[in-house]
């Protein structure tokens, strides 16, 4: 990273940005519990996050073929662990004995719950990994849907914001329809403009998860002007994150949360930030 360019356009946007913008306080948090700079998705990754300050997390589950749900990004085990062939086909049992390519257990939900048990001020987003969708038809997809609901709302504490997400709209469907209490966020891979805010009013979910690329100050003030909450992405780096300040997003996610932390602090102490 060029320290001098991000000193200069932390100047930059303190010069440029809006009275509202300056008051608004933007929601930070890990996700994968920050895969960049630990092994993503494992107890380890979250327990360093949360050490560093972070309240606010994001994971992403699947179900194994007799029904657990697993904290795993890939339907496919090769990437991150040492075991072959895709979650979905794997027994409980055959996952809880592999490891990730560092070493860690896989994490299953009721570990993840168990460490957030206790917690104060939380924010986690559940992301419903019910793709492809062949390995979530119908039937599965509606076990997936209620055991998931089922646990992380009977973990909940009374202060925390615990949200269901996915790009997939068959499960926030299923949701909506079954569990219109579950807090709910649409995610796409298009910027926040037209397009994207008019969807998530006509299927009445009010928390958009946009890329910034493509992304204007103006849609997401529009977006505001709606009802909506404005996510960006990706957190890949500081620049990222300025730059979704800049655009004035409510919530962001990074992949380096211990870095963004601590050049803000340094840097940029002007900006409202809630970990």
């Amino acid at each position: 990273m060029n320290k001098i360019r991000m000193i200069a356009l932390a100047a930059c946007m303190a010069a440029t940005l809006d009275a509202s913008a300056q008051e608004q306080e933007i929601r930070l948090f890990s996700h994968r519990g920050g895969r960049m700079e630990h092994d993503e998705n494992t107890l380890s990754a979250f327990q360093a996050s949360y050490d560093a300050g972070y309240r606010g997390f994001e994971t992403d589950i699947r179900m194994t073929r007799d029904g657990a749900l697993v904290i795993t990004h890939d339907s496919s085990l090769e990437r991150t662990t040492d075991g072959t062939g895709t979650v979905e086909e794997k027994t409980e049992a055959e996952i809880r004995r592999l490891h990730t390519k560092q070493g860690n257990k896989v994490l299953f939900l009721d570990e993840l719950l168990e460490f957030l048990e206790g917690k104060e001020g939380l924010y986690v987003e559940f992301e419903m990994k019910t793709h492809p969708a062949a390995l979530y038809p119908e039937e599965r997809l509606a076990r997936y849907c209620d055991e998931l609901y089922r646990m992380v709302k009977a973990a909940e504490p009374a202060d925390a914001q615990f949200v269901f997400t996915s790009s997939d709209y068959r499960a926030l469907r299923y949701m909506q329809m079954n569990h219109p209490d579950a807090e709910l966020m649409l995610i796409t891979g298009k910027p926040c403009c037209d397009e994207t805010i008019d969807f998530s009013k006509a299927v009445g979910i009010k928390r958009l998860s946009c890329t910034m690329d493509g992304t204007s100050r103006k849609a997401v003030k529009k977006a505001h002007k709606e009802g909506l909450t404005v996510i960006l992405w990706p957190g890949q780096s500081v620049e990222d994150f300025m730059l979704g300040a800049y655009l004035g997003c409510d919530l962001m996610c990074t992949d380096v949360p211990i870095r963004v932390k601590n050049w803000l602090a340094e840097n940029a102490p002007y900006i409202k930030v809630k970990y």
